[in-house]
């Protein structure tokens, strides 16, 4: 996985090194900070050497995995895929106009860019699992919640970064179209879409392969998808079946992966000598993708209409949680999203930790060997191919509720999620200073702390705030097996129809994920 193309920084800005002042005040911060968390919620090394046996019986008892009902859980894994693709496109048709009104150079008002924006930002905020759980109760069990909570989620993303490519516009195209006297839309279809179209491709693909992972736990709501029949083997205690469906899942996500680095290829190349043949695979790729969207609505059996009529009983539904109630829980609700914080705070720390080492064995122009090279990616991949609420059912399993759970998990997924990215910044760095030390001597060691690490630090810093911030996010669900956090307390409002109660819960989560995301944010252009 890669960072989104907004977060990715320019050769230039490659090139620059953090301050040392602000980067080691903020590593001290960020010590402190874990220690704390740690401390608050328990979580001590002696913990997990004492819990190691159990996790090591549960795998056993996994073992060896069995797919009882394949024809059920090929339909399922069909379903899933088809989600999330078909989440993706309702997501980007929406962001297109809306990445237009968000982006200052396009807005046609300072307010119309502002209301955009905080829809953007809004729709980020919100975990999918919040969005798809409130759906549910909405409109039923069933894809459609799915496919909904997806959309709305990938809001956020989609419109964000297609507004930030929308911005990094050649002004002078505009300004040639807009002599000739045409209008608004005109200007923009001639001379800024042209511009982006590339950059909006790629996220798109992008996107795809998040919601994919995304998708395979929504059954855990019952928003449809192959997690319902995870959950349901989990729940029945048949760990074997359990195993095998994830290594259904693990396959679907690779072989997603791989097509998505295929199509990524194909379509973002530099230009081809024949431009024939760059027209013909962007149309190839336009089709495959009618096609699947078409496919889903059959497949899935959706009414269009119902991609319209979502709207009323979904208000409602929010609605009833408007007044927010915020002293049904008193301090409860207060702990419990402190825990959540310090989930996201202890699980990120040790990502870091684990991650960096992984990620510079795995950037081919550094690992020692093609064989630590292939371990290295193979283990990011399959960590990566696990969504961490999946992990977090086993760490539960295994080590029993609370929060202790819910921070292995997200340690685990951190590892799979930033050991790529630090990779990716590894191979991307200059060679000359590597050649430089290698020229009088310098050993593999030498090489790494004089000219690899030096050169990736501030990819290494930015790519380390962006996992805080998303390990926030995904903390804020966790609870619902479990995993600790201020999760539990809000599927628990829900199911027990105290959508007052659940209101306030929404409000805190949003202000905990969108306060991070600013610190972060903030941290960020201090250091980057």
């Amino acid at each position: 996985m890669t960072v989104p193309v907004a977060d990715r920084r320019t050769a230039p800005d490659r090139a620059k090194r953090p301050r040392p002042d602000l980067l080691h005040l903020v590593a001290v911060a960020a010590l402190i900070a874990t220690l704390l968390s740690a401390w608050s919620i328990d979580f001590f090394p002696s913990e997990l050497v004492d819990g190691f046996d159990d996790i090591v019986r549960l795998l056993e008892r996994m073992l060896p995995p069995r797919l009882d009902d394949p024809g059920r859980i090929g339909v399922l894994a069909v379903e899933t895929l088809l989600m999330a693709v078909l989440g993706t496109v309702l997501a980007a048709i929406v962001s297109v106009p809306l990445a237009f009104m968000a982006a200052r150079n396009t807005t046609p008002h300072p307010a119309v860019y502002a209301v955009a924006r905080a829809i953007i930002t809004f729709c980020r905020a919100m975990p999918d699992l919040l969005f798809a759980v409130l759906f549910v109760r909405a409109l039923g069990i069933g894809v459609l919640p799915g496919i909904l909570a997806l959309a709305l989620h990938s809001i956020g993303m989609l419109a964000k970064l297609f507004a930030d490519a929308i911005e990094q516009t050649d002004p002078g195209p505009r300004e040639a179209v807009r002599s000739t006297g045409v209008g608004y839309f005109r200007e923009m279809l001639n001379a800024v879409i042209p511009q982006v179209i590339p950059s909006w491709i790629g996220t798109f693909v992008y996107r795809i392969d998040i919601n994919l992972r995304m998708s395979v736990v929504l059954g855990f709501v019952g928003a449809g998808g192959i997690g319902f029949a995870l959950q349901d083997a989990l729940r029945g205690l048949i760990y074997p079946r359990a195993l095998g469906i994830v290594c259904v899942i693990l396959v679907i996500i690779v072989a997603m992966e791989l097509l998505s680095i295929v199509i990524r290829r194909m379509l973002l190349a530099p230009a081809q000598s024949d431009p024939r043949r760059d027209r013909a695979m962007r149309f190839g790729f336009s089709g495959l993708l009618v096609g699947t969207v078409i496919a889903a609505f059959v497949v899935l059996r959706i009414n269009p209409l119902s991609l319209f009529t979502w709207i009323i009983p979904s208000a409602e539904v929010f609605t009833r949680m408007i007044p927010p109630n915020f002293s049904a829980l008193g301090w409860d609700l207060f702990d419990a999203a402190a825990q959540t914080v310090a989930i996201g705070v202890v699980s990120t720390a040790i990502g870091v930790v684990l991650s960096i080492p992984v990620g510079i064995l795995a950037a081919r122009n550094v690992s020692p060997s093609s064989t630590v090279y292939w371990l290295a990616r193979g283990w990011i991949l399959a960590v990566r191919a696990v969504p961490e609420l999946i992990l977090a059912v086993v760490f539960v399993a295994a080590l029993g509720l609370g929060p202790i759970a819910g921070t292995c998990a997200l340690a685990i997924g951190s590892v799979g999620f930033l050991a790529k990215l630090v990779a990716d910044a590894v191979e991307e760095i200059d060679p000359g200073p590597m050649e430089a030390v290698r020229s009088v001597g310098g050993g593999w060691w030498k090489t790494l702390f004089s000219a690899v690490i030096p050169q990736s630090m501030p990819a290494l810093v930015g790519s380390s705030l962006y996992l805080f911030d998303v390990n926030i996010r995904t903390s804020t669900v966790l609870g619902i097996v479990g995993a600790g956090g201020v999760g539990f307390l809000l599927f628990e409002s829900i199911r027990t129809l105290n959508f007052d109660v659940a209101g306030a819960i929404v409000i805190i989560i949003f202000v905990i994920v969108y306060s991070i995301e600013r610190l972060s944010g903030w941290i960020r252009s201090r250091l980057v």
